[in-house]
């Protein structure tokens, strides 16, 4: 039921063009932003967190690149035009005329959020609802249809269950890369 009150009001905002300047100013710093406050959290995560904490990265890494590369494989299959390009939408943020399907901003933050989630409920919560207002913006700023925003959080929710429930596999990369961070000199380690 939430899903459908997103996305009609979500289709509502890309269609009517009607706009707050504070929300505006909003939608415009978390779509442009959120992808890097995602990657300094991850970064805090791994020099300040202990060897679990670490773990956590470097599954959010693996969940975050495996649903890119699907994005990938989904866009050369299916080319939709972006909504400022087919429709009279205001376009807040300046884009490239390429495919509006599917979102990589939204695969990219749900993927990460929903990793960090499973391992770490409270960290996982913050970041779970700066992927909501990344999904949300990608629209808002007239970049995406809801469809491709849905389709997004549908590649995210797939790829990490399946890097969690295939975790056995991946632990060995995550041992590799803390135990060769581990042994460089100079850098912050949390035993």
């Amino acid at each position: 039921m939430l899903i459908i009150l997103f996305l009609h009001y979500a289709s509502l905002l890309t269609f009517t063009n009607t706009y707050h300047p504070l929300l505006d100013a909003l939608m415009v710093f978390v779509s442009k932003n959120a992808l890097i406050i995602y990657a300094l959290g991850l970064l805090l995560m791994w020099f300040l967190g202990k060897e679990k904490l670490k773990n956590t990265v470097v599954f959010a890494a693996i969940t975050g690149a495996i649903g890119l590369f699907i994005n990938l494989i989904l866009g050369h299959i299916y080319y939709e035009p972006r909504p400022f390009v087919t429709h009279h939408v205001q376009l807040l943020i300046q884009h490239a005329r390429d495919s509006s399907f599917p979102s990589d901003h939204t695969t990219g933050a749900f993927s990460l959020a929903l990793a960090v989630l499973i391992r770490h409920r409270k960290i996982g919560v913050g970041m779970l609802i700066l992927a909501v207002l990344t999904g949300f913006s990608r629209i808002y700023v007239g970049h995406h249809y809801p469809f491709d925003v849905l389709e997004s959080i549908i590649v995210a929710l797939l790829t990490s269950t399946f890097v969690y429930k295939f975790s056995s596999v991946f632990e060995p990369i995550g041992r590799i890369i803390i135990t060769i961070y581990n042994r460089i000199p100079l850098v912050p380690k949390t035993e």
